[in-house]
């Protein structure tokens, strides 16, 4: 595992500004931005929220579509802000607060949005191996263990670049959406009753608290972290007009997303109400009884098959964008980079084991419990995501022009009152629930002394800023082109060149020289990777540690005849913190390495030398493919 510590980051480091807006003409231009926001969408129609959609249309039929209405243009607004933030100031929300809030503050905010992505995690999980059991008929044990092997789904997609990952979730979507669009054909709802749904109306208690569910499970934390790191994949114009466009195009990027994510969700509930509601089945509440009697009652099988393969794609689809969240989650906080597809195996093993140890102790029957327990620690979090976004998106200092208006403030403060309250009150009804049935006082106390912690946290977070405001310049745009630029050619006096003894060596040195000149030094460097160096480091004196020290020299002395001056560099052991070591030590000012264009299983093992380099460097890395 590739473990660094950097000292600027850039948020998701591999992809960055990967996307170039500007190499791309008429609707091609404008396709380019369109992406971000359907990786961000699948949160909102992940397995956690169907039981809402399932619960709310069995029992109280097309009443509660105005509530899924309702949340999505909460998430609309909220994921908006999400996407400005990474847009005008380059920063994703993980960045931001650890630039903004004191460190103890931030590790407690890092370790939430951690449980959070965890939280996620196990409820697409869980939705998977429900659906793998549905469509296969095998156990929910064999169906969680396969869902382990999905790393290597994401490590592929991680490779071929952020654009084929957005094409695979947006077919994802696509299967979701035709899934349930085809069920609703089979159902054959009344579309004048639909339309009803839309007159906002409460029944009776009951519909109040599936409502506060419908709405607690809409906004995910996750999912803004997400965005305002996505939209940074974009490369835009860094002046005033290429910021207006790229926000301009990302909220219409979000708005055709999150309306196609409420129509899923709208699908949901319509074919509950119809399936269930119309012919008195008011009693489904769980995934597998609503799976159970479609075939029955709508009269086809086809039915159960399509919100099997419909739920393993909300959860897939899913799992990919909560691993990228935790990767933002974990650079943005602790400045921390580890290889993707590691932080997806932590993950994904994090999520596992507490569904696997359910199954074993309490059984297949308690899973839709443990559901409902990921949705309750994920409302834990949202507060802690959205009060600190209201911050940084309304500070004129820091946004500029581009700073929200009062209205977008006033509105976005009464959203996250509306959503912190609701959250709340589920958890608190929660605790009460918990309190009337358990004699253990130690517990009830640690219920109390954690709710108490809890407050005092969002106390905090909406205080902080206003009281520790840094007066700071605001955002600087980029020159206008027509302006004249002076250009400074560098001149590099220290040169290094990161050697593997192979044929390719001759091909970097080439390149080495021809970025110097006649007064130019170069360091030759070379990282000792056996056995014995993990043990004793630079203290190794054995084989092959005296080989690659004679291989250098000899490079050195045929370069000295050409009276070009050279000194060699040995490091040991772990090759990325070596290479970095000896470059800040000889105060090197461009490096030259190569890149294998390791593939596959090759890139695992051999790791990811490059890029951990390149990301911890200040100074200027050619990286010379071989």
């Amino acid at each position: 595992m590739a473990r660094v510590h950097h000292k600027e980051f850039t948020s998701l480091g591999e992809v960055n500004q990967s996307v170039d807006t500007g190499k791309r003409n008429g609707i091609k231009r404008i396709l380019a931005f369109f992406g971000p926001a359907y990786l961000v969408s699948v949160g909102y129609m992940d397995p956690g929220n169907w039981a809402t959609d399932l619960a709310g249309g069995s029992k109280f039929g097309y009443t509660l579509i105005w509530v899924l209405l309702m949340s999505n243009m909460m998430a609309l607004l909220l994921q908006s802000l999400s996407a400005r933030l990474g847009i005008v100031r380059g920063r994703d929300l993980a960045q931001a607060n650890r630039e903004t809030y004191p460190r103890y503050i931030n590790f407690t905010f890092y370790i939430l949005a951690e449980i959070a992505i965890a939280a996620t995690d196990l409820a697409e999980i869980l939705g998977m191996a429900i659906g793998i059991q549905l469509l296969t008929g095998l156990s929910l044990m064999w169906g969680i263990l396969l869902t382990v092997a999905d790393t290597f789904l994401f490590l592929l997609l991680q490779r071929l670049g952020i654009r084929k990952m957005e094409a695979f979730i947006i077919c994802l979507v696509a299967i979701i959406g035709f899934s349930f669009l085809s069920e609703m054909f089979l159902a054959k709802p009344q579309l004048n009753e639909i339309a009803k749904g839309f007159i906002p109306s409460l029944p009776n208690e009951e519909a109040l608290y599936i409502a506060i569910g419908i709405i607690g499970a809409t906004v995910m934390p996750h999912n803004l972290y997400l965005h305002s790191a996505l939209v940074q994949t974009r490369k835009i114009k860094r002046d005033r007009t290429g910021i207006k466009k790229a926000l301009k195009l990302n909220f219409i990027d979000s708005a055709i997303a999150l309306n196609a994510a409420f129509f899923v969700n709208a699908f949901i509930l319509i074919l509950s109400a119809t399936a269930f509601y119309k012919t008195g089945r008011n009693d489904i509440v769980e995934i597998k009884q609503a799976h159970e009697m479609l075939a029955p009652i709508l009269g086809s099988n086809l039915a159960p098959m399509l919100f099997a393969i419909a739920l393993i794609a909300a959860g897939q689809s899913s799992t990919i964008t909560g691993t990228l969240a935790g990767q933002i989650v974990m650079e943005g906080y602790l400045h921390l980079r580890i290889t993707p597809w590691v932080r997806r195996l932590i993950t994904r093993l994090v999520a596992v084991i507490p569904a696997m140890l359910v199954i074993l102790i309490k059984g297949e029957e308690n899973v839709d419990a443990l559901l409902i327990f990921s949705q309750v620690l994920l409302s834990l979090q949202l507060g802690f995501a959205i009060i600190p976004l209201i911050h940084f998106t309304s500070d004129k200092n820091k946004m500029g022009e581009f700073a929200i208006k009062p209205f977008i403030i006033a509105i976005a403060i009464l959203i996250t009152s509306i959503l912190v309250y609701l959250n709340i009150r589920m958890v608190f009804e929660q605790a009460l629930l918990f309190f009337h049935e358990s004699n253990n006082t130690l517990i009830k106390l640690l219920i109390i002394a954690g709710g108490l912690a809890y407050l005092g946290l969002l106390v905090v977070a909406i205080i902080y800023p206003l009281l520790n405001k840094k007066q700071e310049e605001k955002i600087k745009l980029h020159p206008e082109a027509d302006q004249s630029v002076e250009i400074e050619v560098p001149v590099y006096k220290n040169i290094g060149i990161a050697l593997d003894f192979s044929k390719d060596d001759k091909k970097l040195i080439s390149h080495a020289l021809g970025q110097g000149n006649e007064n130019s030094n170069y360091f030759l460097i070379h990282v000792v990777e056996s056995a014995a160096t993990r043990i004793m480091g630079s203290a190794v004196d054995d084989l092959e540690t005296r080989i690659d020290q004679e291989r250098l020299d000899k490079y050195a002395l045929e370069l000295s005849r050409k009276n070009i001056s050279t000194t060699t560099c040995l490091g040991y052991n772990d090759r990325v913190n070596e290479i970095i070591r000896m470059v800040e030590d000889n105060k090197i000012d461009l490096l030259v390495i190569g890149s294998h264009g390791h593939k596959g299983l090759k890139d695992i093992v051999y790791g990811q030398t490059v890029s951990g380099v390149r990301h911890n460097l200040k100074i200027p890395v050619l990286v010379i493919n071989i």
